[in-house]
Order: C-alpha cells, then sequence, then structure tokens
C-alpha cells in the first residue's frame, strides 16, 4: 500500500472511530449550552475553551475574509465559513482537541470537553 493511500486509510480510520464519540453534527435539544467562538481578527475567541459532554460549539465569522475550525487530526472541520457564516457541532464525549484555520494555520484554539 502506497504511503499516500495508507495516510487516507488510517484518516479514514481515525475519522470513523472518532466521530460517534467526538463531534457530530448539531441538533436541536433544548438540555445542551451552546458555546459561540467568535472568529475575528485572525483570532478564535475565546481560543480555549472548557464545556461538557453534550455541549455544542459554534464557530461564527465576524472576520472580513474566510476562515474554519479544522481538528489537527480530522476528527471535525467546519468547512470553510465566508464573513457572516457559521457552524456549530455537538461533543458527545470527554476529550481535547487542538484546531486550526486551514488557511491560517497560525490561528489555533482548543476545545476541552469533560463529562
Amino acid at each position: 500500500m502506497s504511503q499516500l493511500t495508507r495516510r487516507t486509510v488510517l484518516r479514514f480510520a481515525a475519522f470513523c472511530a472518532a466521530v460517534p464519540f467526538g463531534a457530530i453534527p448539531a441538533r436541536a435539544d433544548s438540555h445542551v449550552t451552546n458555546h459561540v467562538v467568535v472568529i475575528k481578527n485572525m483570532r478564535f475567541s475565546p481560543a480555549d475553551l472548557t464545556i461538557k459532554a453534550g455541549d455544542t460549539v459554534t464557530w461564527r465569522n465576524e472576520d472580513d475574509t474566510a476562515h474554519s475550525a479544522w481538528d489537527v487530526n480530522d476528527v471535525f472541520d467546519t468547512g470553510l465559513l465566508l464573513p457572516g457564516q457559521s457552524a456549530a457541532l455537538t461533543f458527545s464525549a470527554a476529550g481535547t482537541f487542538s484546531y486550526r484555520c486551514r488557511p491560517h494555520r497560525s490561528m489555533r484554539g482548543t476545545i476541552t470537553i469533560t463529562r
């Protein structure tokens, strides 16, 4: 198996293993808390966020350029958010996720999920 193919298989396996336990698309649920991370001035604010399992995080792009929130282990990716757009994910299990903006890799954030 080539290195590229092996890497692709490993990423897919990690994604499949992590998604049921890590991040799933947000659903309407009155028992979850929604935390907002504002993207502005080439920063995530707050950059470090601690939430409870079951809570939702919404990234809202208030900057003049497109940004994303991409987990460095490919567990989640909001996709490119144009100015004014947002994306939400619900985190279902304890863990820590380090993420970056794909176009601006110096933009970093961390989400810590507790039980």
